[in-house]
Formats: structure tokens, sequence, C-alpha cells
């Protein structure tokens, strides 16, 4: 099976928040998200800086082990960040999930809970997946908390991994939850956010 035979783009939707495969045109319309709140100045994210995002879409299209999705409010459409499924291992039914960053209004709000709700559901419930992975920037304090939040279990810390776009090179924390844990998981975060009267709707 290959990567992309089992992750696919998908266009996932709940709780007021659509995940759509990202695509060339998106390119205004993440330039704007990441506007909101000046995000590619911040050394531990991968947000495009102006004029650069073409290049970043064309560089996440071009990678055969990752999928990624803009993140769109449901009802106006309006593109609030980015996310992608990545590092995927059909062999072993493994996925990442990471390159996630969203514009300063949408921040501390249902929006990250509700990507992730989908995401994993998609990947548990879909794919079928055994473990679901994370790993970030051993100073991305907000980023580790988020990921703790969700059930996550850490795994370790891989030292000197990653060049940051600044030129210093971050220790990397990884994260990861197996099929087992997902359902106590499911169970917190959806209280966390509420039961939506319709069900996350997947849509190939």
């Amino acid at each position: 099976m290959s990567r992309q035979s089992w992750v696919g783009p998908v266009t996932l939707t709940g709780w007021g928040v659509t995940l759509k495969p990202l695509k060339p045109e998106h390119a205004a319309a993440l330039a704007a998200a990441a506007s909101d709140g000046e995000l590619w100045k911040l050394r531990i994210t991968s947000v495009p800086e102006p004029g650069t995002e073409g290049a970043y879409i064309a560089t996440a299209l071009e990678d055969p082990a990752r999928v990624p999705f803009v993140v769109t409010d449901a009802a106006s459409g309006l593109v609030l960040g980015s996310t992608s499924y990545y590092d995927i291992v059909p062999a072993i039914k493994r996925v990442e999930i990471g390159y996630t960053w969203y514009g300063r209004s949408a921040q501390r709000s249902h929006v990250n809970t509700a990507c992730k709700l989908m995401l994993l559901t998609h990947a548990f419930e879909v794919l079928d997946a055994a473990v679901v992975g994370w790993r970030t920037d051993h100073e991305n304090l907000a980023s580790r908390r988020a990921i703790e939040r969700l059930g996550a279990k850490w795994d370790g810390e891989l030292r000197h991994h990653m060049l940051r776009r600044d030129g210093s090179v971050r220790n990397s924390v990884f994260y990861s939850m197996l099929a087992d844990e997902w359902p106590p998981a499911r169970e917190r975060l959806t209280e966390r956010i509420g039961r939506p009267r319709d069900l996350p709707d997947f849509q190939q």
C-alpha cells in the first residue's frame, strides 16, 4: 500500500470548522491568515513569510509523505490556518499530525480541538491507524501543552534535531497516541468541545 493510497486528500467538517485539501489557489488566503499576528516572525513555527506562500504550498504538495489541509471557518469559508498529516508509514499504520498553525484570532479557541478531533477520528476510525504521532520544538511550550491536552503520551526528546528558520538548531519533543488510547481521549475531547448535533462529516 502506498502512502497516498492509504492517506489521500479528504474534506473533514465538524464543530464549525472545515479541513480542505490544500491547493495552490489558497496562497492569498493563507497569506491573510499568516498576517493575523505576523506569525512568520515566530522562530518556532513553520508559517510562510509574505511572498513565499506559493512555494510553501508547492513544497507541501510535492512531499509524498504529507497530506496538507487548509483550515477554514465552515460558515464563512475564511481561511484560519493550515495543518497536515505527514510522516505517513502505511506498513505500520503510522501517521503524524503537524505543520499546524492558525491566525492569532483563531488561537485559544475551539478551532485546534476541532481540527485534532476530526484528524484523529479519521485516522483511527476510517484509516484504522495503529498510532498517531506529533513532534514539536522543545521550546514551543504552548504546542507541547496542546498536544498533552489531547491525551498524547510523551515518547522522548531528540537533541540537535532540526534547523529553525533563524538558523539555530532545535531539540524535538515526540508524542504519540495508540489506537487503544483513542476512545478515552475522544470522550475527553468531545466533552471539552461539546457534542455537535451532527457528527463530523467525512467526504472524499
